[in-house]
């Protein structure tokens, strides 16, 4: 059975981390996301990773340590997330509905999509 591979970005600056509300499709808009997606065939990971923030976001990020291992996301696909910083650019809401910078305490005001929710909580160390 092949694995569909998501991957997500942490990005996290001056200890806050960047959440990205879903505006598609219909049955995930205005969950809340780690940005994001797919990864094409022939493409690594961390390339596609880095592909998907400057489409997602517009910005230019550089990979840290992966968070976990894979995170399940039921129908045979799983979640890969590694911590991000930016490097150049503004994030912008370019594919989401809004953006938002969460700390600590405050990462449960947004309602995170469930495959998402555990790496929440496995990324809450690095936060302040």
């Amino acid at each position: 059975m092949t694995i569909n591979v998501v991957v997500g970005a942490a990005i996290i600056r001056d200890g806050l981390l960047l959440a990205a509300q879903r505006a598609e499709p219909a049955e995930l808009a205005g969950g809340w996301e780690f940005p994001g997606g797919k990864v094409d065939p022939g493409e690594s990971d961390q390339d596609a990773l880095v592909r998907e923030c400057h489409e997602e976001l517009g910005v230019k990020v550089a990979l840290g340590e992966r968070v976990g291992t894979d995170w399940p996301l039921g129908t045979g696909s799983v979640l890969r997330v590694w911590t991000a910083e930016l490097v150049e650019g503004e994030p912008r809401a370019l594919e989401h509905l809004e953006l938002r910078w969460l700390g600590r305490d405050g990462l449960h005001e947004v309602d995170w999509l469930p495959g998402d929710l555990p790496v929440v909580a496995a990324i809450a160390s690095h936060l302040r």
